[in-house]
């Protein structure tokens, strides 16, 4: 990467260990960014990227106890 770009993405659906966050941030070395899974997601959602938003209802059990 070094001369052919001013910053680097690497995306995971996993997590980044310890060594590799401390790589992306060297002094010296090109930025890059680290994207891991929970953030790929995060960021899908308010894309709304390949995504159709939804309603969804959970049931509220004590509102039915008097009818059982």
């Amino acid at each position: 990467m070094q001369g052919r770009a001013d910053k680097g993405i690497i995306l995971t659906t996993g997590t980044f260990t310890v060594e590799a966050k401390k790589e992306a941030r060297r002094d010296g070395a090109p930025p890059i960014e680290l994207v891991n899974g929970d953030d790929l997601v995060t960021l899908f959602e308010n894309l709304e990227f390949g995504l159709r938003p939804r309603k969804t209802f959970d049931v509220d059990d004590k509102f039915f106890d008097e009818f059982r």
